[in-house]
């Protein structure tokens, strides 16, 4: 009976059922074919409610979303490009930082690309980089921001994991810069390559760009101070940082409406709230009834008999984190980051224990896999957001993002095996 229920919720879920639905019936199920009282799942969502960082997912969302639907873009992009067009790639390297501030406090990899492809692609072909360059640039950097504080997901993960989520936002910077790093070294070469013409330094419209920029620079800066200066913690930093862009977006650069007004386009923000809620409750239900199904797999010991099924055949460290980035490259391919926090890395915590790898450093690997799996064909996400924003066949977009998924590979493994790039600042 058990078996033929699960079954039928597995095509569901293949029918597009919504995924909430899909792990709660079959927690329900769990529970009642084991005689367990399905009133664990009630306690899993209060438990969620009462945890104190849950807070900070709806106001760091809240916040990204403010900035997406205002000019911040725009902005951002003109004083990166005034301060760095000089350089050699300078634009590609702008398109690399501007993605990465955008997806850092969207914690959306397709707000990103959406938001900034329309602006970021005409300006990179009209200063002669190839079109193909372009797009699988863009399509790469969309998710390349989410190792930096105060990404959503490493917020997730420690709520999920039950990990420093202070530690969570150190240990990610130096993995995040290597990414970054990786796509702008690829950006230089195919300048040079290109012929490329730099943009000159101008001082005075550095200082103009800049200026107007100014609010959003200081996002990050006003949030970091108040966390690592001791000022606040981080559910206060989140109401900070939320009240910070909604002051600046709303009252300051009047990109947003406070309330809609007949014949203004802009954005209000009772619109934005709403985008922002959605994104919000879709993560919260799936979270909760998750949990739920974490409890069961814990007390039915799942996750130590697949430990004991894996302990079998992997003896060595090195071959567990290659078959786990493996493992996770599949499931960013497949799944959202939001879902897979919440319904893959219970199993694997326990299991990556055993094998010694330091909880913060696996809270690393699983994002950096993600990130990663967001371009890997056949259906990373990014691939099929791009092929919609450009209007370009999908398949075209894997030839073109296979350059950068291989150099992402390649900085993905260094991040795997070399533990201290995690760990040397918190240490």
């Amino acid at each position: 009976m058990i078996l033929v229920l699960g079954l039928l919720l597995f095509l569901a879920a293949l029918l597009g059922a919504p995924l909430f639905v899909v792990l709660g019936s079959f927690a329900l199920l769990l529970f009642w074919d084991s005689g367990t009282s399905i009133v664990v799942l009630a306690e899993e969502q209060y438990k969620l409610a009462t945890n104190p960082h849950l807070i900070t997912i709806p106001l760091f969302t809240f916040a990204g979303f403010v900035m997406a639907h205002s000019k911040a873009g725009d902005r951002l992009v003109k004083a990166s490009r005034a301060l760095l067009g000089w350089m050699p790639g300078g634009l590609a390297i702008v398109v690399v930082a501007t993605c990465a501030f955008f997806t850092t406090f969207t914690g959306a990899s397709g707000v990103t690309i959406v938001a900034l492809g329309g602006l970021l692609l005409p300006m990179l072909t009209s200063e002669d980089y190839p079109e193909e360059f372009g797009l699988g640039l863009i399509t790469s950097s969309g998710s390349i921001g989410l190792l930096f504080p105060p990404s959503l997901p490493i917020i997730l993960y420690g709520i999920v994991a039950m990990v420093s989520i202070d530690q969570l936002f150190i240990a990610g910077i130096l993995p995040g810069m290597l990414m970054m790093g990786v796509l702008a070294a690829y950006s230089l070469f195919v300048a040079r390559r290109n012929k490329v013409k730099r943009v000159p330094f101008v001082a005075a419209e550095a200082i103009r760009s800049v200026k107007a920029a100014f609010w959003e620079l200081m996002v990050p800066v006003v949030v970091l101070v108040a966390i690592y200066g001791g000022f606040v913690t981080i559910a206060e930093a989140s109401a900070i940082a939320c009240l910070y862009i909604l002051i600046v977006e709303v009252f300051v650069t009047k990109d947003i409406l406070m309330f809609p007004k007949a014949g203004d386009e802009r954005p209000d923000v009772g619109f934005v709230m709403r985008e922002s809620m959605v994104m919000v409750g879709a993560i919260l239900i799936i979270l909760g009834v998750a949990l739920g199904l974490t409890n069961f797999l814990v007390q039915e010991q799942i996750p130590m008999k697949l430990l004991a099924l894996i302990q079998e055949h992997i003896h060595s460290k090195f071959t567990f984190l290659i078959l786990l980035t493996l493992f996770l490259l599949v499931v960013g391919c497949l799944m959202d980051i939001f879902s897979a926090i919440v319904v893959v890395v219970p199993l694997i915590t326990p299991i990556a224990a055993e094998y010694g790898v330091d909880p913060i450093h696996l809270g690393i690997i699983f994002l950096a896999n993600l990130e990663v799996g967001y371009i890997t064909p056949p259906v990373g996400l990014n691939l099929f957001i791009s092929s919609l924003t450009f209007d370009r066949p999908v398949v075209e977009l894997y030839r073109m993002a296979l350059p950068f998924l291989l150099l992402l590979l390649g900085a993905l493994l260094v991040i795997t095996l070399w533990e201290d790039l995690s760990l040397m600042l918190i240490r």
